[in-house]
């Protein structure tokens, strides 16, 4: 058994298994490191660690986490990170026990996505690709509201994750492609297609950095990103296009808490299902690994079957 002051190695232990094993991203091993580092601090602040702690410090550590103010999701994930942990640390034969086993944790509801209409959708489609157009503006103003209008064309056609639109290769916008490799999480690719509209906004958007090259800069006119960044080497950050996203909601008439990356990815599922998509289908395109993922979306399908023999079946009450 390691000694008291071991947790930083134990989490990086645990860290390597989850990168090597399961194919873990950066995003998913931030969220475990931070998770973990506050978890080995109230360990310690009651002289206890990974190693040898109990299964009643694990629960005063959830009320701790309550009288902190955590929501019941954010304690849920901090629960997830210690069985996690003390499973491996079982596996390994670290520990000779698993404390976190007999746990229960938080209640919590599962609560709907939020979902723009198609009819919100269209009004920032459209107001992105009026700010394309605006005379006073600058060639840099104008490439980069062609970038936004690129990227929401983009993601609302293919329901990718943010990480995974930011991160585009620029060969994903040939101009013949009808579909694009995209790898997602655990390094897992999928073939995701691609409408005219999206493809059309891609073209646009490249032909526009070609034609102002001095002021897209160089970075960003030979990038090998599709959406780089026009101030500094790599690619668009997600918080730059969730900044820019809000400020085009609010421009549009909506409200800006209502409106995130994330938001449309539901909404590209949402408004797919609510057409008649097989829940199935929309789980590959959203690369889902399991469908119980995608289930959260079973409302949409539901009120849609409820429509359908309310509007088809031979008995149904006529208006």
């Amino acid at each position: 058994m390691l000694s008291k002051t071991s947790d930083a190695k134990l989490t990086n232990l645990f860290l390597d298994m989850l990168a090597a094993e399961q194919g873990a991203g950066r995003n998913t091993l931030d969220a475990y490191r931070r998770d973990l580092a506050d978890f080995s601090q109230f360990l310690a602040s009651r002289g206890a660690d990974f190693a040898s702690t109990e299964t009643e410090l694990l629960r005063n550590y959830l009320e701790d986490l309550d009288a902190r103010g955590f929501k019941p999701s954010s304690a849920a994930r901090r629960l997830s990170a210690m069985r996690h942990l003390f499973r491996f640390l079982l596996s390994e034969r670290i520990r000779g026990d698993d404390p976190a086993a007999i746990l229960s944790g938080p209640k919590r509801g599962r609560g709907l996505p939020k979902v723009l209409s198609i009819g919100d959708v269209d009004r920032l489609l459209a107001r992105a690709k009026a700010l394309t157009a605006m005379p006073e503006a600058s060639n840099l103003q104008r490439l980069r509201a062609m970038r936004l209008y690129c990227l929401l064309e983009v993601l609302y056609a293919t329901g990718l994750r943010v990480s995974e639109l930011v991160a585009l290769p620029r060969s994903a916008a040939r101009r013949d492609a009808r579909m694009i490799v995209v790898r997602g999480k655990g390094n897992k690719e999928r073939l995701v297609p691609l409408n005219e509209a999206s493809r059309q906004a891609m073209a646009d958007y490249l032909a526009a950095i070609e034609a102002h090259k001095p002021e897209a800069k160089k970075n960003a006119a030979n990038s090998k990103w599709l959406f780089p960044s026009f101030g500094e080497s790599g690619h668009l950050t997600r918080q730059h296009f969730a900044r820019e996203l809000k400020e085009l909601a609010a421009s549009a008439g909506l409200a800006p808490r209502l409106v995130s990356p994330h938001v449309l990815r539901h909404a590209f599922a949402s408004h797919l299902l609510h057409n008649g998509a097989d829940l199935r289908i929309v789980q590959t395109l959203l690369g889902h690994t399991d469908i119980s993922t995608t289930q959260i979306y079973t409302h949409v399908v539901e009120e849609r079957l409820k429509s359908l023999v309310r509007d088809l079946h031979p008995l149904a009450e006529k208006g």
